[in-house]
């Protein structure tokens, strides 16, 4: 079969899909379009139904479930680190976090997010304004939003680019819940027959596999997306999401993905409890 597989243009989905992209790995007799798209593009792609494959946000997952099925490789998780929220001014202390957010405006990288979704969940009623992922250090500095929340490489070069740390909501996740914050993962739509899911969840483990048994290879092809990042930089960003939970989420991705999606339910901010199906 062909498949339109779609995910980010950052160097850990780049490293991911290294091998498939270079013709590493046994593709089965089976062709992978690569379509590089920021993630809240992919989310809404993927709600439309118009990728065979994709990289979405586990958040975006609640709302397309009917459709998709979520493969068990290509989970990025964050294990006390993920999404954080920075300003130009420098924040009070961590107790009095949530008040000053409650005045803010916060920048945020989609609606549909895991980013946005775990900000919510960390419970300030801040007021938010959506802003391609790449464009949030500008907007900030700029003056058209007092907050941004980070995604990708941001991570590692706020203080660079002249910022303070407000919250690391992967660090709050996890001494919350003593869990990962489940971010992105990779889903295939249902109509392939299940066999076929089943031969493209093993490709991609491998393509992963191979990629992190040939990691300087990977890395280096990872480069051109590797944006402000130096080559020991991107290789420690990579080790941030492609590790052990990238070839299987394990019990604790899966209970980390059933409480985040639950709390949104709670909450109100998923309609409704989404059947969480993994590709065997």
């Amino acid at each position: 079969m062909e498949f339109l597989l779609g995910h980010s243009p950052d160097p850990d989905d780049a490293f991911m899909f290294y091998a498939l992209a270079e013709n590493k790995v046994d593709t089965r007799g089976h062709s992978f379009q690569h379509i590089l798209q920021d993630i809240e593009t992919l989310n809404q792609r993927a709600l439309r139904g118009e990728l065979h494959i994709s990289a979405v946000s586990i958040h975006a997952y609640a709302f397309l479930s009917d459709r998709y099925a979520l493969l068990p490789c290509g989970a990025s998780m964050g294990d006390g680190y993920g999404p954080m929220l920075v300003s130009i001014t420098k924040p009070p202390d961590t107790n009095a976090i949530r008040g000053w957010l409650s005045k803010k405006l916060v920048a945020v990288p989609g609606m549909k997010t895991s980013a946005y979704l775990a900000l919510r969940l960390f419970g300030s009623p801040v007021e938010t304004v959506a802003v391609p992922f790449d464009h949030i250090f500008e907007y900030v500095r700029s003056g058209k939003a007092d907050v941004g929340l980070l995604i990708h490489e941001g991570q590692l070069t706020y203080a660079k680019e002249g910022f303070h740390l407000v919250q690391d909501l992967g660090l709050w996740w996890k001494n919350e819940t003593g869990l990962p914050l489940p971010l992105g993962g990779n889903v295939i739509r249902k109509d392939i027959p299940p066999e076929v899911r089943k031969e493209v969840s093993e490709i991609l483990k491998e393509s992963i596999r191979y990629g992190l048994k040939h990691r300087v290879a990977g890395i280096k092809h990872a480069m051109p997306l590797a944006r402000g990042l130096d080559l020991e930089q991107a290789d420690r960003f990579i080790g941030m999401y492609v590790n052990e939970y990238t070839l299987d989420y394990g019990e604790s991705g899966r209970e980390a993905i059933r409480q985040f999606l639950s709390r949104g339910v709670d909450l109100g901010l998923i309609p409704t409890a989404a059947e969480v199906e993994f590709v065997s």
